[in-house]
């Protein structure tokens, strides 16, 4: 599917989410259910089956910058079991510990992480989520951030609803006064036992919805980070490292990769990242694009972000397109992390 194609798909995906639709297919429903087939037998193949066991990250981050007089930054994840960190035996090496200690880092300022994410979870469990993020209105979180989406393509979840159920939550969480960075659906292509063509039908169905929750995430005010294919080429080139030991959810070094990739957006959408960073560079393909298209090029891109920009043009809303540079900092408290030298 051509970029083009998936934007057009998107944005029928996401219109009807917005107008109460519900008839528009990812890849079509016959291939959605090969693709469900495949990925479930995936699942009992490599021993995904059970109960998971998920390590308990929640706590403060970056002890050294606490001050008596600022308090610190409250950081929630929602989504499913990759937002968890399902897969990893160290509190340390879940994305919401690499997320909270890089954001320490960079803020100089402590953060204390809460994780309501759910294993299995589907975009609809994110009605529950966001009533526990926002029970307590005296302390609402600075910012948030969801990972959801790949348990509604191996569950026939229509798309629509998918994107309604994503943009629901995206608008509450704004709206209580919480940022929003939310890491779109990742590639089911490159779970390792599905097998081609399957594995061309699971990427196309992946990246479509990626697609379409990138433009309904937008147009409520948050930003998007392509997870792809969980997260960029080294997952597809190295399986055997980047996967956990069930060959289905991310190792550490694969949740380090997913963190170090969703970083720069969480600090940008709190206005710690550098200025200038914040103008688009040619010379990394950055720039103003139709939402939809931005949506479908971040989609085909890992690690790519979207964020809103002029709410209207000649073609709908405009968003900003923009693949960040890492900075060294982060990247040096994500590997303490990662190597077990900070955790909660």
């Amino acid at each position: 599917m051509t970029r083009m194609s998936r934007a057009r798909v998107a944005r029928r995906i996401a219109a009807g989410a917005a107008y109460g639709g519900g008839g528009v297919g990812l890849a079509g429903a016959a291939a959605v259910g090969l693709v469900l087939a495949e990925v479930h037998l995936a699942k009992r193949q490599v021993g995904n089956g059970g109960t998971p066991y998920v390590p308990t990250a929640d706590g403060l981050y970056g002890h050294p910058y606490t001050t008596s007089g600022e308090p610190p930054l409250l950081l929630t994840l929602l989504g499913d079991s990759t937002a968890a960190g399902q897969g990893v035996h160290r509190a340390g090496q879940t994305p919401g510990a690499l997320l909270a200690s890089g954001l320490a880092a960079v803020a100089e300022r402590p953060v204390q992480l809460r994780n309501v994410a759910l294993p299995g979870a589907q975009s609809d469990d994110l009605e529950r989520q966001v009533g526990l993020a926002l029970a307590d209105q005296t302390r609402v979180p600075d910012i948030c951030v969801i990972m959801i989406g790949a348990n509604d393509v191996t569950h026939r979840m229509p798309p629509t609803r998918s994107v309604r159920c994503l943009s629901t939550a995206v608008r509450r969480l704004r709206t209580a006064g919480a940022e929003v960075v939310v890491g779109t659906c990742p590639d089911l292509g490159t779970i390792e036992p599905v097998q081609q063509p399957l594995r061309w039908l699971a990427r196309r169905a992946s990246r479509q919805l990626a697609a379409a929750q990138t433009i309904g995430a937008v147009e409520q005010g948050g930003r998007t980070v392509s997870l792809g294919d969980l997260l960029g080429p080294e997952f597809a080139a190295n399986p055997r490292e980047l996967f956990g030991p069930d060959n289905y959810h991310p190792s550490a070094e694969g949740y380090a990769t997913a963190a170090m990739a969703v970083l720069p957006t969480v600090c940008a959408a709190l206005g710690l990242w550098p200025a200038e960073e914040e103008r688009p560079d040619a010379t990394r393909r950055e720039g103003f694009l139709p939402v939809a298209r931005a949506a479908a090029e971040a989609a085909a891109e890992a690690g790519t972000e979207v964020a809103a920009a002029m709410p209207t043009g000649p073609r709908g809303p405009w968003a900003l397109l923009k693949r960040r540079r890492r900075r060294r900092v982060a990247e040096e408290h994500l590997d303490a992390v990662e190597s077990g030298v900070e955790g909660s």
